[in-house]
């Protein structure tokens, strides 16, 4: 099955199973930026869920209400019919063992090398023994293509290996449920496309529910079983990726197609036109 305007083959979606993680009518603000305006939403268990929009609109924000670093300021927020929002910190930490979550930048330990930083969750969260954690730490790095460099320092890998050394850290607790801010920035296209394959071979051959924040048109297309469209903290579309990309919302069409503004290109024109009256 072809992709819409992709040229390129398009997986069978998941429809996904009971609900995983509820968003219920939730507002957040920072000072008086109003970030999410009442969003509700349910993350379907099994699926992988790509959320886009703009800059500044909310989309990381969401990623880290579930996993509970910040708290709505209205609504709440479910983790498996689990109130995240009440909890208190020993339950937020049982919680936070089944999420995984890879960030913008990896956010590797410098001072550990790459099997220690994998390792880390395992150190902390689990009374395995060295043996066992070592088993387990080869075992997720080779799941990640990543096979026998425990002893390299992330510092000397390159900015793809560094995502995947990331990810391996991400899933070596078996969470199910693993959230992705930005996986494939400052990725060339085909390192960026590995990533991509991993996020699909963990959901497919694993289960494990996705959550994708990106602005990568091309990954979302390819990885997702639903996308959302976060605009002005609201979600302003939502459907499968087929229905999504043929949306014929000007928002939706203006995002996937990469267009300006037409309001800030005309404020640019306008600034750009301007003469130097100076002197």
């Amino acid at each position: 099955m072809l992709g819409p305007e992709s040229g390129t083959l398009a997986r069978e979606h998941r429809p996904g199973g009971d609900t995983l993680v509820r968003i219920d009518n939730v507002y957040k603000s920072f000072g008086t930026l109003r970030v999410l305006n009442g969003v509700s939403l349910e993350i379907k268990r099994g699926q992988t869920t790509v959320i886009i929009g703009p800059s500044g609109t909310g989309k990381s924000v969401l990623l880290k209400l579930i996993v509970g670093l910040l708290k709505p300021d209205r609504g709440n927020v479910f983790y498996d019919e689990q109130c995240v929002n009440k909890m208190t910190p020993a339950q937020h930490v049982q919680v936070r063992k089944q999420i995984g979550f890879l960030f913008q930048m990896s956010a590797l330990f410098d001072s550990m090398d790459v099997g220690q930083n994998v390792e880390f969750p395992l150190v902390e969260h689990t009374d395995m023994t060295d043996a066992e954690r070592d088993e387990r730490v080869d075992r997720v790095l080779r799941m990640v293509g990543l096979s026998g460099l425990q002893r390299k320092w992330p510092g000397s890998m390159s900015g793809g290996q560094q995502k995947r050394v990331a990810l391996a850290r991400a899933i070596v607790l078996e969470p199910s449920l693993v959230m992705y801010d930005e996986p494939t920035t400052g990725l060339d296209p085909i390192r960026a496309d590995l990533i991509n394959e991993l996020i699909i071979a963990l959901n497919t051959k694993f289960g494990i529910t996705s959550i994708v924040v990106t602005h990568d048109m091309a990954s979302a297309a390819k990885i997702a079983d639903r996308m959302l469209l976060l605009y002005d903290g609201n979600i302003i579309c939502d459907g499968d990726p087929e229905t999504f990309l043929r949306s014929e919302n000007p928002l939706v069409q203006r995002f996937i197609q990469g267009q300006a503004d037409q309001i800030e290109l005309e404020s640019i024109q306008q600034g750009l036109g301007d003469k130097d009256t100076d002197g």
